[in-house]
């Protein structure tokens, strides 16, 4: 069954219809029996995707099997989303990216299927320059309105950066993992496990905190 309606389809596969290049995406899947119902949400909503346009792909992998592609695409959690385009561009979703943060995955596959990416020019040069490693955790959860803005400042950072991972993540289906950097209110970004703020900030603020950061 879809979770998309006649509309939503008819709306995304116009929105689709002019892109360049091949949107690869990676499902993980799980065998842990807690997290494993997850998937069945993340497929049907991966599975409505595939079907709107030729360009979009998907290959489902084990998180507990497939060892080498875990290993290469550092993937920690499972269910997870990873996007590629001809490389890996470090973006991922952990959870399900459902609720509000569908947004946020269908964006990023426009982005990376016409090869655009949506950033102030100045912004986009800034970040271009950043040299050192970036870890970029956003804390959401689906009911959040907020966190996409974070999630798609971050997504954008690491599509033009190599430097730069950036990871959505459910608060909700991973609790404990959220406990442990504090997550009581979303959206919640941390930067290389030390620093973190709360909100959704414009793209030149967000851009501030990372560079401070690495200070």
């Amino acid at each position: 069954m879809s979770l998309l309606s006649e509309d939503d389809k008819k709306y995304l596969k116009e929105l689709f219809k002019g892109m360049k290049k091949d949107v690869n995406i990676l499902f993980f899947i799980t065998e842990d029996k807690k997290l494993c119902m997850m998937c069945d949400d993340v497929k049907e909503i991966l599975g409505d995707l595939k079907t709107l346009s030729d360009k979009i792909k998907v290959k489902e992998l084990s998180f507990e099997n497939d060892k080498d592609e875990v290993k290469k695409y550092d993937v920690r959690m499972a269910p997870s989303v990873v996007l590629l385009s001809d490389k890996d561009l470090g973006v991922k979703y952990y959870g399900i990216p459902g609720g509000y943060e569908f947004s946020s995955l269908v964006e990023d596959i426009n982005d990376i299927g016409n090869d655009f990416i949506s950033l102030d020019e100045s912004v986009m040069d800034d970040v271009k320059s950043i040299d050192k490693d970036v870890h970029i955790q956003v804390f959401v959860t689906h009911t959040c309105p907020y966190c996409p803005s974070a999630v798609r400042t971050a997504h954008k950072f690491a599509m033009v950066n190599d430097k730069i991972k950036s990871d959505m993540i459910d608060a909700n289906t991973f609790y404990e993992y959220a406990d442990t950097y504090g997550v009581s209110a979303v959206p919640r970004v941390v930067i290389n496990n030390k620093d973190f703020f709360e909100g959704s900030l414009p793209e030149r603020e967000f851009l501030k905190r990372v560079l401070n950061s690495l200070k």
